[in-house]
């Protein structure tokens, strides 16, 4: 097990934190997109300023009680949305079909296990000298191929920094699952898989509602 250095666990915290709070500021006000973008670097830069306040005069020392440090995957996410804004677009809220599922269903396998019912062990797979560089391994192969076929490139690039981050500085923790997977990010990832599921059985209830119904156009035989 390999953990990272504190000092610098705490610089990527407060760092992070800024990220993430500036990419829902945005996300929460509709028109961010339309702020100039001087504008937007400067609230940005007050928020970096006000996080990197030592100890509890930070606000991130105050999140990171609640939600510890958030995850390199939904940094860069975070990231994605912003450099969206950046470029004069809306803030991207949705996440990709497939990264959602999966992102959705691992939460809700740690979770479950965390809380005993499937006693498995899976977050310490997390640390594994095996578990995890094959979990990277196939993560990286997912990865490639969404470039190669332009699946969701912005996503497929910000997973690609989350593994490097974990690989190269064992950030956040030295858990492959904390890089790329946490509370927040799972709440996001259940939103938006739940949504989906909604809309695909109201538009088959409508078709099936449209189907059966009967054709008024056409005069009786």
């Amino acid at each position: 097990m390999i953990l990272p250095e504190l000092d610098l666990q705490l610089v990527y915290g407060k760092l992070a934190w800024t990220v993430v709070l500036a990419a829902v500021a945005t996300a929460l006000w509709p028109r961010a997109w339309t702020v100039p973008r001087r504008a937007l670097g400067c609230v940005t830069g007050a928020l970096a300023a006000l996080m990197l306040l030592p100890g509890a005069a930070s606000p991130a020392y105050w999140l990171a009680l609640a939600f510890q440090w958030p995850s390199a995957l939904l940094v860069g996410l975070c990231l994605v949305s912003l450099a969206s804004v950046w470029r004069g677009g809306p803030p991207q809220l949705w996440l990709p079909p497939a990264l959602g599922a999966l992102l959705a269903a691992g939460g809700a396998a740690l979770y479950l296990d965390a809380v005993g019912v499937l006693s498995q062990g899976f977050y310490f797979w997390g640390f594994g000298e095996v578990q995890a560089p094959l979990a990277s391994l196939v993560l990286l192969g997912a990865c490639a191929w969404a470039a190669l076929m332009n699946l969701a490139r912005p996503q497929a690039v910000a997973l690609l920094g989350a593994l490097a981050a974990y690989a190269v500085c064992r950030l956040p923790t030295g858990n492959l699952w904390d890089a790329v997977l946490d509370p927040l990010l799972w709440g996001w990832a259940l939103a938006c898989s739940a949504l989906r599921l909604r809309r695909a059985l109201n538009r088959r209830r409508d078709a099936s509602s449209f189907a059966a119904a009967p054709d008024l156009g056409r005069a009786p035989g």
